[in-house]
C-alpha cells in the first residue's frame, strides 16, 4: 500500500502531484456515464435499488427559514418515510444547519439515523479557518455524527492547494469521532480535471467522503462528475487500501436518476460501495419520488402526490 502523506509537504509537492494525474477526457466521460444511463434492470432488482436508495438519502433542509418544528417533522420521516408501510427503510441521516443540531439529534435518539450538520462557513466558504472550525465544533458538541465542510474554491482556483489541504486536515481533528464529508462544489470548478484533482486533495487530506455540492450552485450533481469522483475513491483504494466515500448532492429528483447512479457505483467502482457507509444522496425530494415508485411496484398502480408527506 503507499503512503500519500510525503505529497502534502508544499503547494509544489501537491501541485506535482494533482498535475501529474491522468487527465480526464470530457468527451469519453460524458459517453461512458450516457452509455451507463441506457442500462436497465428487473423488477426485482429495481426493488432492491430503490429500497438502497432510501437508505442512502441524507434527507436535508438548508433553508434561513428552518424551525425546531420543521427539523422534527423531517426526522419524523426520516426514521419512518412510509408511515404506511413499515417495511420501508429508514434513511441514512438527517442534515440541517448547526444550530438545529440538537433538536435533530434529540428526535433521532435511539434509531440508525444520523445528524449530519453543515459547517465551515457554507455554502460560500468564505470566512477565517478559525470561525471555520469553531462552527465544526459547535455542531460536534451538539452531537452530529457528521459534519458536511466546503472547501475554499478560490484558494484551490487559485493553486493554494496547501491551503486547503490545511484546512481540510484542521476540520477532520475537529471532528472528533464524526464523519467528515468534502463539499468540492463541483460547479465551480468548470472542468473535470479539476474535479480529479480536488476529489484527491480531498483523500489525501483524511475526508471520510467527497461530495459534489452544497446544492446551492447549478450544475450540482451530474454525471460525468459523479463518474470521475467514483473513479477517485475506486483509485485511491487501489493505492492505499482504504475505503472512502461519495455523495452526490444537489438536482437529484427522480428515482430513475437515483437508480442509474446506483448503477454507475457499481460499475465504476464496486459492489463494496453500494451502502450507506460509503455511498449517499443528498436530497429532499428524491424521497419522496422513491417512496412513490416503491408503492407503485407493490401495489402495480400509481398513487397522487399527497401519497408521501410534503417536506
Amino acid at each position: 500500500m503507499t503512503d500519500l502523506s510525503s505529497v502534502a509537504g508544499s503547494d509544489s509537492s501537491l501541485r506535482t502531484f494533482l498535475h501529474g494525474l491522468p487527465g480526464v477526457d470530457q468527451v469519453g466521460a460524458e459517453g461512458r456515464a450516457a452509455a451507463l444511463a441506457t442500462r436497465s434492470i428487473k423488477t426485482t432488482a429495481k426493488a432492491w435499488a430503490i429500497d438502497t436508495a432510501i437508505s442512502m438519502v441524507d434527507l436535508t433542509t438548508l433553508e434561513g427559514a428552518d424551525t425546531d418544528g420543521k427539523i422534527r417533522s423531517l426526522c419524523a420521516k426520516a426514521k419512518r418515510p412510509d408511515s404506511s408501510d413499515p417495511t420501508a427503510p429508514a434513511v441514512a441521516a438527517v442534515c440541517c444547519y448547526p444550530d438545529l443540531v440538537a433538536t435533530a439529534v434529540d428526535a433521532l435518539r435511539g434509531t440508525s439515523v444520523g445528524v449530519a450538520s453543515v459547517a465551515t462557513a457554507f455554502p460560500s466558504g468564505r470566512a477565517s479557518l478559525e470561525t471555520k472550525l469553531h462552527d465544526v465544533r459547535d455542531a460536534v458538541a451538539a452531537g452530529a455524527s457528521e459534519i458536511d465542510m466546503v472547501i475554499d474554491r478560490g484558494a484551490f482556483l487559485s493553486g493554494r492547494y496547501l491551503q486547503v489541504f490545511d484546512e481540510i486536515v484542521a476540520t477532520k481533528a475537529a471532528c472528533g469521532n464524526a464523519h467528515l464529508k468534502v463539499i468540492l462544489e463541483t460547479g465551480e470548478l468548470a472542468t473535470l480535471d479539476s474535479v480529479r484533482r480536488a476529489s484527491w486533495l480531498a483523500l489525501i487530506a483524511g475526508g471520510d467522503f467527497i461530495k459534489t455540492s452544497t446544492g446551492k450552485i447549478t450544475p450540482a450533481a451530474t454525471p460525468p462528475v459523479a463518474l470521475v469522483m467514483l473513479e477517485a475513491v475506486r483509485d485511491y483504494a487501489e493505492l492505499t487500501g482504504e475505503l472512502r466515500g461519495v455523495k452526490l448532492a444537489g438536482g437529484i429528483r427522480t428515482s430513475k436518476e437515483a437508480v442509474r447512479y446506483l448503477v454507475m457505483v457499481n460499475e465504476v467502482a464496486d459492489d463494496r460501495w453500494l451502502t450507506p457507509h460509503l455511498f449517499r444522496f443528498g436530497a429532499s425530494s428524491l424521497l419522496n419520488d422513491l417512496l412513490l415508485q416503491r408503492h407503485k411496484l407493490a401495489t402495480g398502480s400509481y398513487d397522487g402526490p399527497d401519497y408521501v408527506t410534503v417536506d
